[in-house]
């Protein structure tokens, strides 16, 4: 499986989230501690909106371990970004090439994932015909992460993600029961159009892959004040992330089985609900 972080919030140089703190996604890609693998080293990638650009975000992939690429650490060492995604992968199978490292992006939007749709060599063509004629040929690589995500732009990414997300979901758990696949959906998704992200944890079996998202700034900076990189973003700053960054008591919190997190909030709630649509 994979490991990923989202952030959102006051505009940070990449490094500050992705190299400083004690566990980093970094330190993950090596040595992961709740992954299914405790190395992922079969590709990484970037992908983050700039506060002065058109909204379109920018993608830096690459397929070997992010933990000794010199380009990836200068990158992140200049760039400041108010909302990025990073993604360091644990091949499921598909092919380690640059086309099969996450994030993915189409227009305005982002999309990563750890998990896996089971036996999907079974389902991959069903799948793929639901996509939309005029979305197909934008599918690259090889991986169900892809097509996840343009199954999603196809059942309305753009005008309702949780909803986009949910048809997504049932049509793999339906076409998983007609193809005799008993537990077909394994994933914690991240998605943003540079706004918000929405970030989803659900399985068929209920034993989804670890995902955590961090208290409100002002509270993590009232209980350690000692952590620098925290003192100067907003109080509505998160981050979500596949394995806590470190192991302080109350930064972070476990989003709970087949629920689904907003962020910048637009309830006051810190999680929603998420059931997949048949």
């Amino acid at each position: 499986m994979c490991r990923w972080l989202a952030y959102s919030g006051t505009p940070v140089l990449l490094d500050t989230v992705l190299y400083r703190p004690e566990h980093s996604l970094i330190n993950q890609s090596l040595r992961s501690r709740l992954g299914v693998e405790s190395t992922n080293g079969d590709g990484f990638g970037l992908g983050w909106y700039s506060a002065d650009g058109n909204g379109t975000p920018a993608v830096f992939r690459d397929i070997g371990p992010a933990w000794n690429n010199r380009n990836l650490q200068e990158l992140a060492a200049h760039v400041r970004s108010p909302l990025f995604f990073a993604h360091v992968r644990a091949s499921t199978g598909s092919a380690i090439q640059q086309t099969n490292c996450h994030p993915f992006r189409h227009g305005r939007w982002l999309w990563m994932h750890n998990g896996a749709i089971g036996d999907f060599h079974r389902l991959q063509r069903d799948l793929c015909m639901a996509v939309d004629p005029a979305l197909f040929s934008c599918i690259e690589g090889s991986t169900d992460s892809e097509v996840m995500f343009y199954l999603a732009v196809t059942y309305g990414l753009d005008q309702d993600p949780p909803g986009a997300v949910a048809r997504m979901a049932g049509l793999v758990e339906r076409l998983g029961k007609e193809h005799g696949v008993a537990e077909p959906l394994q994933m914690t998704v991240a998605v943003s159009d540079g706004e918000r992200v929405w970030a989803f944890r659900y399985s068929s079996q209920g034993k989804s892959r670890s995902l955590y998202y961090s208290s409100r700034a002002d509270t993590v900076r009232h209980l350690y004040p000692e952590i620098d990189y925290l003192r100067e973003v907003s109080d509505d700053t998160r981050i979500v992330v596949s394995e806590p960054l470190g192991d302080l008591p109350g930064v972070w919190n476990e989003l709970p089985e087949s629920s689904y997190a907003v962020v910048p909030s637009v309830r006051d709630v810190d999680y929603l609900p998420f059931i997949p649509e048949f």
